[in-house]
């Protein structure tokens, strides 16, 4: 029997494409996203009490790799990019269901055109997922000790560090400066890709971003409107 799963609604986000997005949600967290209910889910209602959550699960549609069917093995960043593991040992958006997961801090609850909208920080999504569902987080169920995290703990706290000039940040606007800076530091590249002399150009916001990295330096050289 087919189940039919409807979004509820869908992100706003700076992200416009997928290069630059980070690889886990609450790794920059000064990112802000919106999500946006659709009606008749954005009734105050139905989020009632959802304030006490300083977080919540958002499970997403990876709408932008739904024609691309999946794969039984994918090559985790976290790897180079050079070593398969299953699909399900995972968080590739290559999924039969293409159903992602992602943990964002709760700032606040507001109302919008259509109805109540939350404002959240810290989400890896592009601009336009549609989101099935929105659970709270709770920290005595999800939050499990000494839990092993596998493959995906190999280089956990790698960054790189981000030289801009001020001339250059000034053209974002203050709000979202940081949140850039944390994109950057991640460093937005394919994990197999090491080449210094590449420049590479990412869209965030209104804005086209272009850098290079040498070593773990990563030099921001143009900010221009998109």
């Amino acid at each position: 029997m087919e189940t039919i799963i409807t979004p509820i609604g869908y992100v706003r986000s700076d992200f416009q494409e997928k290069f630059g997005i980070p690889r886990q949600s609450g790794r920059a967290p000064s990112l802000t996203a919106r999500v946006v209910l659709y009606p008749p889910y954005a009734c105050e209602e139905a989020f009632r009490e959802i304030e006490g959550f300083s977080h919540l699960w958002l499970l997403f549609d990876f709408s932008a790799t739904r024609n691309a069917g999946w794969s039984p093995t994918v090559r985790p960043p976290r790897l180079g990019g050079n070593k398969r593991v299953g699909v399900f040992a995972s968080r590739s958006p290559f999924r039969p269901n293409h159903i992602g997961l992602s943990c964002v801090k709760l700032l606040r609850v507001e109302r919008g055109e259509a109805g109540t909208e939350l404002l959240v920080s810290g989400a890896d999504l592009l601009d336009g997922t549609p989101v099935f569902d929105i659970k709270p987080y709770l920290p005595l169920a999800d939050c499990i000790e000494n839990a092993k995290g596998g493959y995906s703990e190999q280089g956990e706290t790698h960054r790189l560090r981000v030289e801009c000039r001020e001339a250059l940040l000034s053209q974002i606007p203050k709000e979202k400066q940081a949140g850039l800076l944390e994109c950057l530091a991640e460093d937005p590249r394919p994990a197999y890709k090491n080449e210094p002399d590449r420049i590479y150009g990412m869209r965030f916001a209104d804005f086209q971003i272009r850098f290079f990295v040498e070593g773990d330096i990563l030099t921001v050289i143009e900010i221009n409107p998109a």
